[in-house]
């Protein structure tokens, strides 16, 4: 006989005896041990042949012997529930009809308790046979992964519940932790909550935990690089609740993330106001220039969740725009509207060809280089690609009837002192020009550092860690403004909706961090302690960077005006004078342009364009024009 038919068999030769075991209990409530007619062989008989022929039919037509009770929950108990209701009412109309003298009573209180029994040793078979391994008679306890949950709200219930239901998969919650101490030394779904936050590393020893898993909904609001700090000295490994707003929706899909160092930052969650958003993307043909790199992707893996018509990748780099595009297909299931180009924005030729296939109705410009270091040694190449290049695209744009133009800028345009900044700043200059010359509304959109992409300090510090050390920091006081790249992202297309065109958008990034701080949180974040088994070394200041970067000029302090998201503000207008903006550009073109020209000519054509522009070899240069 097959195994699952024994089980069956099995099953409905324990429900017999739990109908008779009922049956005689009823006997015994009801007439109190007194009930010696009841006790006659013939009414007996009759009590159980009853009960066996009405409660096992039904619970076999209703599909009780087909349910994995290992895995049942609630709806498979009411379902048995209802079954046994229904049973017990079949035996009552039956001894009526049939005049078979039984009682009432009896019936009734036989009815609840077959629901008891025989839920009650389903429960316990569900709530046993987990612990034992397939095939193992003796039930020897399986060894789950030890979970410790942070975080005792909605969510960390949430967790535990999942997970004891799928502790093979995920692991066995041993314990709990949560700041509230109203919660202290309490149980949340029966897993003890023995102390706060400060306790992970001292409990996650004592415990012998396996696994961390952060589950609170509010944590984006409060500490999240202390509890990521606190996580990482335990060498345990640490994983986030993905979703973590709407519980009721959550039990669709249960998803775990890594824990990643953006969490570091501990910065609010981003409201985006979908609307705005949406009504200038979905249904629209979007143009993403520089869409391979670290701002671009993540822009298009936002736009796509707005249903535009079709989404255009343009970069010059084949191998991440492939990466992205499979990326989204997966995602997708092959319904993302996606195509990719490949070209330079310095190609005016092949970004004509692009935008007469494809007309795009929004752009967004992300291509531009921007290490800052190698672009004080390459100024002519910085200048071609992010001046005359973003040039070549705005008029391509404006020659195709582009609705809306949206440029990512940087704070190191402000008073720049590198090639890089001064060559946005420049860009921000082009786009207010370009608002005033005609229909397509543009507009610049300026924020600080982004953690994690290509050419940051972060995979740098991680590059250093996974390889022994040292991490390099320039100077133990050099500050940056930081933020994740999806709110980053998020916050350029939250702008792109708002109305007014020709300005330049400024983002709050919140304080400034001490670059310092940010490698020992890594350092902390990878299980280490800095300058004891990690070493810290100081580099010095590379060619172009300065000690602290700024989001707003001096005009533009204490002028930036609100906007109708608590996070983008409008800097005031910049005057220029078109006439010798465009006759300084061009000379500026001729001398990147010409090979015979010094580095040091690039810059000073900078100077002319950005007054506030300052690099290292200024003094340097205006010594020998004086000589």
């Amino acid at each position: 006989m097959h195994k699952g038919s024994r089980s069956r068999v099995f099953a409905v030769l324990f429900d017999i005896v739990w109908v008779i075991i009922a049956l005689t209990l009823g006997i015994l409530l009801r007439f109190e041990g007194n009930g010696a007619i009841q006790w006659n062989t013939g009414y007996f008989l009759r009590y159980c042949v009853l009960g066996i022929c009405t409660y096992i039919p039904v619970f076999i037509l209703g599909g009780i012997y087909s349910i994995l009770w290992k895995y049942a929950g609630g709806r498979e108990l009411a379902m048995l529930t209802g079954l046994s209701i229904l049973a017990g009412f079949l035996g009552l109309v039956i001894s009526r009809i049939l005049g078979l003298g039984l009682s009432w009573a009896v019936l009734c209180i036989a009815c609840v308790l077959v629901i008891a029994l025989t839920g009650g040793a389903r429960m316990l078979v569900r709530a046993y046979r987990p612990r034992m391994r397939k095939g193992d008679k003796k039930g020897t306890p399986v060894k789950y992964k030890r979970l410790m949950i942070v975080g005792a709200g909605s969510a960390g219930a949430y967790v535990i519940k999942t997970c004891n239901r799928n502790k093979s998969a995920i692991g066995e919650p041993i314990l709990a932790v949560d700041d509230d101490p109203a919660k202290q030394g309490l149980k949340i779904q029966n897993i003890p909550i023995r102390g706060n936050c400060e306790n992970i590393p001292t409990l996650a020893v004592k415990y012998g935990i396996d696994e961390i898993i952060i589950a609170i909904s509010a944590l984006y609001n409060v500490n999240m690089d202390r509890v990521a700090e606190l996580c990482g000295r335990t060498r345990c490994r640490v994983r986030v609740l993905s979703q973590i707003q709407g519980i009721g929706k959550m039990a669709e899909k249960f998803q775990l993330r890594e824990l990643e160092i953006s969490d570091l930052l501990s910065r609010e969650e981003t409201h985006l106001k979908t609307e705005e958003i949406s009504s200038y993307l979905t249904d629209k043909v979007i143009l993403v220039s520089g869409g391979g790199g670290s701002i671009g992707s993540e822009l298009c893996r936002q736009i796509v969740k707005f249903a535009p018509k079709l989404l255009v990748v343009f970069d010059i780099y084949e191998n991440t725009v492939y990466d992205l595009e499979c990326e989204l297909k997966r995602m997708y299931n092959g319904e993302c509207h996606f195509q990719a180009e490949i070209g330079s924005i310095c190609d005016s030729r092949r970004l004509r060809e692009v935008f007469a296939h494809y007309r795009p109705q929004v752009v967004f410009h992300a291509a531009a280089h921007k290490h800052v270091p190698l672009m004080e040694f390459s100024p002519k190449e910085a200048v071609n690609n992010n001046v005359f290049g973003t040039q070549n695209l705005i008029e391509t744009a404006q020659e195709f009837g582009v609705e809306r133009f949206v440029m990512l800028s940087t704070d190191k345009a402000v008073n720049p002192t590198n090639v890089m900044g001064a060559t946005k700043r420049i860009n921000e200059m082009m786009v207010q020009l370009a608002a005033q010359a005609g229909k397509m509304k543009c507009m610049a959109v300026r924020f600080g550092n982004v953690l994690g992409s290509h050419g940051s300090v972060v995979p740098l510090f991680q590059a250093q860690i996974k390889s022994g050390g040292p991490v390099t920091v320039t100077h133990p006081d050099i500050v940056r403004y930081f933020m994740t790249i999806p709110e980053a992202a998020q916050l350029v297309l939250q702008a792109g909706g708002l109305a007014q065109s020709g300005c330049t958008y400024v983002l709050d990034m919140g304080e400034p961090i001490r670059i310092l701080d940010l490698a020992k949180k890594i350092i902390r974040f990878y299980g280490y302690t800095p300058g004891e088994d990690m070493p810290i070394q100081f580099t010095g200041l590379r060619p172009g960077e300065k000690m602290y970067e700024e989001l707003m000029t001096e005009e533009e302090r204490g002028k930036l005006i609100k906007t109708s998201h608590e996070k983008i503000f409008v800097a005031p207008l910049l005057h220029i004078d078109r006439a010798d903006f465009e006759q300084k550009l061009a000379r500026l073109g001729k001398v990147s342009y010409n090979e015979a020209a010094e580095e040091a000519d690039v810059q000073k054509v900078m100077k002319e364009i950005v007054p506030s522009y300052q690099w290292t070899g200024e003094s340097d240069t205006s010594q020998k024009q004086e000589a």
